[in-house]
């Protein structure tokens, strides 16, 4: 059975340059070993970047070794559905597509919050 996304259709690929989600297929699905729920397709904003980073999870900084090239602004990548909430109460969260964010991110975010930050 396909995933679905917060607008109740087929799931999206969020990016596949660079590879993201949870399983690296470029779609934000999830599943019960995914803890952090990856479920929210994001575009990267300097602000973001910078929350993230002050908060532990440096998406900026390559590391090659695990396959990851660094985020810039403008990347789209699945992020945390509660990290991506604290970044919306902190007057900094990013750009989302609705088509490609996991329906599992309602347990997290309502649906009216994602609709605000919806890019076209």
């Amino acid at each position: 059975m396909a995933s679905t996304n917060v607008l109740g259709t087929v799931l999206r690929s969020c990016s596949t340059d660079p590879l993201t989600g949870f399983f690296r297929d470029g779609v934000c699905r999830t599943c019960e070993e995914d803890q952090g729920s990856h479920t929210v397709c994001a575009e990267m904003s300097a602000d973001f970047l910078a929350y993230s980073q002050r908060h532990g999870n440096d998406l900026s900084t390559p590391m090659p070794q695990y396959g990851f090239p660094g985020l810039q602004p403008g990347d789209r990548w699945c992020v945390c559905a509660s990290r991506w909430l604290e970044a919306e109460r902190a007057g900094c969260a990013p750009p989302v597509s609705l088509l490609a964010t996991d329906s599992g991110a309602l347990e997290v975010i309502p649906l009216e919050i994602l609709k605000r930050y919806a890019t076209a």
